[in-house]
């Protein structure tokens, strides 16, 4: 039997009660959150059915590519099992595992190194410090506020998100800048990166400060954004170690198929090696 209801503020705020109680990060939930919110104006007051949902499904199809859209239904299908109407769940659309990527939209190394070197030159320390930290370990923009003084000290930290808990190991040329950073600013403990209240640096403030550098710096900044960092990273540590199953542990993955979309090959990496084949005679 479908459930008979409609989306409400009150929901959607029960919803994220249950989204905390489940232990999803705090971006998954205020994520989640906006789709259903989405979802609530496209329904327009109606009340939820699988046909409706599907309806919305083919409205997401035509707007966005499929990985976005599965990223939506999947928050559809959270608020499903929530209001107890799995019914109303809907599946996935099929994606087949590209062999390439669009180089267009990666943040290549150069662009990067721009960015690190335009931050010094504003003197935007934090950020500069910011940008290194997430490109040379491969953690999440989230995951930034577990690089404390106390971890910078021990030389690896403790990372505990999405229900798993994970080691990782700070370069010692990062911590060495680290050091110096903690040293100059005075910081005598908890996050290294932090607001003038004292708070951890949340995903907006980094997000606006790395946009804020790309005219200055001369890159494109639809490719600048903190999780395009940690795809940098995963793409030198596979060119060193072509160890899929050790980089999906360091990443955090749950899955390898996740990884293997960091990893993947470029489009003119593709172009060579089809060159290589050499069929074409």
């Amino acid at each position: 039997m479908q459930m008979r209801q409609k989306i409400t503020r009150e929901k959607i705020e029960s919803f994220r009660i249950y989204l905390r109680e489940n232990e999803k990060a705090a971006a998954t939930i205020q994520k989640y959150i906006r789709e259903i919110e989405l979802l609530s104006e496209f329904l327009d007051d109606a009340y939820i059915t699988k046909e409706k949902i599907l309806r919305y499904r083919e409205w997401l199809r035509s707007k966005y590519q499929a990985r976005t859209v599965n990223g939506k239904i999947s928050a559809v299908n959270s608020y499903a099992d929530f209001a107890g109407a799995e019914d109303c769940k809907v599946k996935f659309l099929r994606i087949q595992n590209r062999p390439f990527i669009d180089e267009s939209r990666q943040l290549g190394e150069a662009e990067y190194r721009k960015l690190l070197l335009t931050a010094k030159k504003m003197n935007r320390e934090r950020l500069y410090y910011m940008l290194l930290s997430i490109c040379g370990t491969g953690i999440r923009v989230s995951e930034l506020q577990y690089i404390t003084v106390e971890t910078v000290k021990d030389g690896k930290t403790e990372i505990s998100m999405k229900g798993k808990n994970r080691t990782i190991l700070l370069p010692k040329e990062l911590l060495k800048k680290l050091e110096h950073y903690i040293e100059k600013y005075h910081i005598s403990s908890g996050s290294v990166f932090q607001t003038r209240n004292g708070n951890p640096v949340n995903r907006s403030n980094i997000c606006r400060e790395m946009k804020m550098l790309c005219t200055q710096a001369g890159v494109d900044q639809t490719k600048v954004f903190p999780h395009n960092l940690r795809h940098l990273f995963a793409r030198k540590y596979f060119e060193v170690e072509k160890n899929i199953s050790l980089l999906a542990d360091v990443l955090g993955h749950s899955s390898i198929e996740t990884t293997r979309i960091y990893v993947a090959a470029s489009v003119s990496e593709h172009e060579k090696i089809l060159e290589k084949v050499n069929l074409i005679l």
